[in-house]
């Protein structure tokens, strides 16, 4: 992959990365949090069927398709990959980086927020500093409002990237991510759908007053709520940033959304 395509693919991991991770919410280096509110919590809409893979229903088409085909795309090269996010942040935001497997981890994490799990192993962004803070009040835990500000430095580099620009460049590298998502196992599957699909679930986060209570059963924060523990991966890492971040980050993945919808034919 020549220098041409690092800043695509570059801002792509700065969007997907840093929405699906920073926004979506790198975990803490501890145990993950699990919130109760004091007022009632929406119920858990009932599992839809799933779309039928062979189905795209969110193509992407390229505005200037290339004249001659495409050399071979090899997800496991990261090194245009990493210069150009170099390029892109500096080296104080590409260290958030792992420098590992980065599409890879990029588009496995993708996979994995609108379900149960999304194991850290793959997360293409390190864990936010400092520990997961909560409040004790006469033998009850909640969420602490000083973690909110863990998040800042992440939101604030995603503020920074201009959604339409982000949208063109992921267009322009738009075959990468699907080698690297039917690698993943999804021979018939389309990257973009899961992209919007994984976007979805994390608008559809319900918005609850804090503070949010945690229980602490063993070594693992959980929500005390029953309903919020069975929700996707996605939108308990989304509702640990606080109500202020999580607002923000839905304005950003909105404007994303809006973009990549608008690039698609078929919508």
């Amino acid at each position: 992959m020549g220098k041409s395509s690092l800043l695509p693919l570059a801002l792509i991991a700065v969007v997907v990365g840093l929405i699906y991770y920073f926004v979506l919410l790198a975990p803490a280096p501890e145990p993950a949090v699990v919130a109760q509110t004091p007022a009632p919590t929406p119920a858990v809409a009932p599992a839809q069927p799933a779309p039928d893979p062979e189905i795209e229903r969110y193509p992407i088409v390229a505005a200037n398709p290339p004249a001659e085909p495409a050399p071979p795309i090899n997800p496991d090269d990261d090194t245009a990959y990493r210069d150009g996010l170099l390029q892109l942040v500096g080296p104080e935001a590409l260290a958030y980086f792992y420098p590992d497997r980065m599409i890879r981890r990029l588009v496995a994490t993708v996979d994995n927020l609108p379900r149960e799990e999304a194991p850290a192993k793959v997360m293409p962004i390190k864990p936010v500093g400092g520990p997961f803070m909560v409040e004790r009040h006469a033998g009850t835990m909640t969420v602490d409002p000083a973690n909110d500000q863990r998040y800042l430095r992440y939101l604030n580099v995603l503020a920074a990237v201009d959604a339409r620009r982000l949208v063109d460049l992921y267009v322009s590298l738009y075959p990468v991510f699907q080698q690297a998502y039917r690698e993943l196992g999804y021979p018939r599957g389309h990257f973009n759908d899961r992209l919007v699909d994984a976007i979805d679930n994390l608008l559809a986060t319900p918005e609850i007053k804090p503070p949010l209570a945690v229980v602490q059963p063993k070594v693992l924060y959980k929500f005390a709520d029953p309903a919020l523990e069975k929700r996707s991966a996605g939108q308990k890492l989304l509702l640990r940033m606080g109500a202020d971040n999580m607002a923000r980050a839905k304005i950003l993945l909105i404007a994303i959304r809006g973009e990549l919808l608008s690039r698609s034919p078929a919508k």
